[in-house]
């Protein structure tokens, strides 16, 4: 398939470039720098210059396509206070490429999240396909909302699917959650966890993830909601200590009233308590990671790399 990717040249992104050249597909990737124009061409990418809100030029984009990859997301915005905002602008990418896509039968994904849906429980694939219900962060709502869009574009002749990603999609270079999680405990000097640290996160390999997304452009039933989680739920104490181990400092609870304070814009994420499965995902089309979970990796070292607190 020619299939166009945004985001293509971001952190999954440039893990799912590879993963569909080598299954024989032809990428075009949105690029709005020569920075990312160039990595894409190194790739071995079609290049195509353009942002998210060009929104003409993603339509042309997937029309000349035969599926469509929807990474991209405007995260700089998001986690610098304007959550909604970003959604905004994913939503507005949505429902051009359903425009665009619509009585094709052509494929297309989108990245969404677990995190949110069903706090304090392992959230299966079935969850959080229905309206309402509490968001533990602003924003949340709008980005399942999102989701919500892409699975109806099945009732317009498009086979649409969500992969639903974990908070950490982890591996050497990561400069996500854990990387920051990693820069606060080097900052105020030892690893620290919220409350009594039981919460849990899942997590996934960023390339065990990436080959899900070339699966679900492949294979995915319309309207097929699918998770990228090898592991269901990492309790986050158990992270802080490896962290610990690892950067040679001590390790210790921080109240949830001081989280904000002590890990500044991650202090609202990371007390949350999001175990998710992928059980569903796995039947469906035969999906198995296969690279290291999370505490694994983060005991390899690269996490750590740097000056020393």
């Amino acid at each position: 398939m020619r299939v166009f990717v945004t985001g293509a040249s971001g952190w999954i992104g440039s893990a799912v470039v590879p993963e569909l050249i080598d299954a024989g597909h032809q990428v075009v990737g949105l690029a709005r720098s020569d920075a990312s124009a160039a990595a894409l061409d190194a790739a071995g990418a079609e290049v195509y210059r353009g942002s998210l809100e060009d929104l003409d030029a993603l339509r042309s984009a997937a029309e000349a396509s035969d599926g469509v990859v929807h990474l991209a997301f405007k995260h700089d915005i998001a986690f610098s206070g304007d959550f909604q905002g970003a959604a905004d602008a994913d939503r507005a990418a949505i429902e051009t490429f359903g425009d665009a896509l619509t009585g094709s039968d052509r494929p297309f994904v989108i990245a969404s999240g677990t995190m949110g849906i069903a706090p304090g429980r392992v959230v299966t694939e079935r969850d959080g396909l229905g309206s309402g219900g509490e968001v533990p962060f602003e924003g949340a709502g709008a980005r399942q909302a999102n989701a919500q869009l892409t699975l109806s574009l099945a009732s317009r002749g498009v086979r649409s699917s969500v992969v639903r990603l974990p908070p950490t999609v982890h591996g050497d270079g990561d400069k996500g959650f854990i990387a920051s999680v990693v820069g606060v405990a080097r900052d105020k000097g030892f690893s620290g966890y919220v409350g009594d640290g039981s919460n849990r996160w899942p997590a996934v390999a960023r390339f065990d993830a990436a080959r899900l997304f070339r699966l679900a452009l492949e294979q995915a039933p319309a309207g097929s909601v699918l998770h990228a989680v090898a592991d269901e739920g990492v309790p986050i104490r158990d992270v802080a200590e490896v962290i610990g181990h690892g950067l040679d400092l001590p390790v210790a609870a921080v109240p949830a009233e001081d989280a904000n304070e002590h890990f500044g814009w991650l202090g609202g994420f990371l007390g949350l308590d999001g175990p998710a499965s992928s059980a569903l995902t796995r039947e469906l089309l035969g999906w198995q990671p296969t690279y290291p979970g999370l505490l694994e990796d983060l005991g390899k070292g690269h996490y750590f790399d740097g000056p020393s607190a």
